[in-house]
């Protein structure tokens, strides 16, 4: 059966992993409370916290703390609230919501640190997937899009708290987790039971952390396995395309760090919405920015911040993929959108 639908928006959420789908239905079954001490309550806490070990391990974050919240956006609250830190305007809004947007950006998308205990990194961005070189001693770190995609490990990534978030890696949507050091702690914005080592109160999502930890054990396996160099190689193939039929195209961070999977093309005058619409119309899901600010009539804030001005910055097209998308999919891809560029040339002439 051939597919109508291809699917290149992998950092806005990831497919969902069998293994991930597989624990959740397990879960399903497993009737106790995590808090209770009888034995059902026994069982849904050692279900929990061989996730919890799963994620930890993963991460490279073994001796550290997970604390499991719903999500990136949560841990971001949890651990920014009231502490002033200093970020830059490529922050995901989750996190620059709670700091002062004052850190310079360079051209290139590179973060200038100059105080790390007062600041937060964050370790890839979800727009450009330029990668930022985390420098010790950093507060907090949202390692999101980069977890999964890039070796990195908690212990040596530098910073004292880092978020990550399950449906970035393949696991289900409304679960995530906030990784400490070991003796640091955080004020609980959730009050109540005392869950989670009293930071995050309210009875555990199990289903959803199972998945979780399935997800991150298979991300891990992936990552090993070298499926993400293929990713990498299948990127470059697509700009390529791409390249050969463009006018001086700008694919934003081509010359930096990137994660494996994301490019970012600016065709300036034509707008990333009607862009996004188009691919829709043809069978492609794709993006203008990251799946928080898509669909808001706006200048991408990442771009603005690396100094693109407001015309480039409504005109950029993300494309991010994964191991499952295949290059006969990018080739499809790559004529679907040549010729809606070359419709709109003639139109702009």
């Amino acid at each position: 059966m051939t597919k109508t639908r291809t699917y290149l928006d992998w950092n806005a959420t990831a497919p969902l992993v069998q293994a991930a789908r597989e624990a959740m239905i397990a879960a399903m079954d497993v009737v106790g409370n995590p808090s209770s001490v009888h034995g059902e309550g026994r069982a849904a806490k050692g279900l929990m916290e061989r996730a919890r070990a799963q994620v930890a391990e993963a991460f490279g974050a073994q001796g550290a703390d997970v604390v499991f919240t719903s999500g990136s956006t949560e841990g971001a609250a949890l651990a920014l609230t009231d502490r002033n830190l200093h970020c830059a305007g490529v922050e995901h809004d989750a996190v620059s919501a709670w700091c002062e947007v004052d850190l310079p950006v360079a051209k290139d998308g590179v973060v200038t640190v100059t105080d790390p205990a007062q600041s937060t990194v964050q370790l890839a961005n979800s727009e450009t997937g330029i990668i930022q070189k985390i420098p010790e001693g950093l507060a907090v770190c949202d390692a999101t899009q980069g977890f999964g995609k890039i070796p990195v490990a908690f212990n040596w990534l530098g910073a004292d708290m880092a978020l990550i978030s399950a449906h970035k890696i393949g696991g289900p949507k409304g679960v995530g987790a906030l990784v400490l050091k070991q003796g640091l702690d955080v004020t609980a914005r959730i009050r109540g039971g005392g869950q989670e080592m009293g930071r995050r109160s309210g009875t555990e999502n199990l289903i959803g952390i199972a998945g979780f930890g399935a997800a991150a054990e298979a991300a891990s396996k992936a990552l090993a396995d070298g499926l993400w160099d293929e990713v990498a190689e299948k990127r470059d193939y697509l700009e390529a395309m791409l390249a050969d039929g463009v006018e001086d195209p700008i694919f934003v961070g081509q010359g930096a760090k990137r994660l494996p999977n994301t490019m970012n093309l600016i065709t300036p005058g034509w707008r990333g919405e009607t862009q996004v619409m188009q691919m829709d119309l043809a069978g492609f899901a794709v993006s203008a920015g990251s799946a928080c600010s898509s669909g808001k009539v706006k200048a991408s804030s990442v771009l603005t911040a690396m100094g693109f001005d407001a015309d480039a910055a409504t005109s950029a097209l993300r494309v991010s993929i994964g191991p499952d998308v295949t290059k006969e999919e990018l080739e499809r891809f790559a004529k679907a959108w040549l010729s809606a560029y070359a419709r709109w040339k003639k139109r702009a002439a």
